[in-house]
């Protein structure tokens, strides 16, 4: 079951979120500490935010089998860029135990739906080259390359 996450979830998010931190620190540890992007503190204030909802998978237990942190994002009176509404998934994991069961694509169908529901332009994610498996789940979904952020190591 898709929901919106409660503060009853700040234990299961902080779980997926420490499993999704080894995956960038696996991948990249000259850029990524292991440890949580958010605390328990900063999950609270989240969950309150209207325009920062986060989407939780999970059973009647509480059990999270994967989460969706989002933010909404529009650039009012902008010099360059149109007043679009866009929502911009900030994270997406589903539990490495379960993967491989359409739980991902799950949530993002859900997150798709509810930026058509408010009114959204379109669905933006940022994506690490070195999660392949990734790319191409998301590949998989329909989502394309928007831009690419390049890099030398000096």
């Amino acid at each position: 079951m898709i929901r919106r996450a409660e503060e009853r979830d700040i234990p299961e998010l902080l779980r997926l979120l420490r499993q999704i931190s080894m995956v960038h620190h696996r991948g990249r540890p000259d850029l990524f500490k292991y440890g949580t992007k958010y605390s328990e503190a900063d999950l609270k204030v989240i969950i309150a935010d209207e325009s920062r909802p986060i989407f939780v998978d999970a059973d009647e237990a509480g059990r999270a089998a994967g989460y969706a942190f989002c933010i909404l994002k529009q650039a009012v009176d902008d010099p360059i860029l149109t007043d679009i509404r866009t929502l911009y998934i900030d994270d997406l994991c589903v539990d490495e135990a379960l993967r491989g069961r359409q739980i991902g694509r799950g949530l993002l169908e859900h997150v798709k739906a509810y930026a058509r529901d408010i009114g959204c332009y379109n669905l933006t994610l940022n994506v690490w080259c070195m999660d392949g498996s990734a790319l191409g789940f998301y590949e998989k979904c329909g989502l394309k390359p928007q831009k690419v952020g390049m890099e030398v190591v000096v």
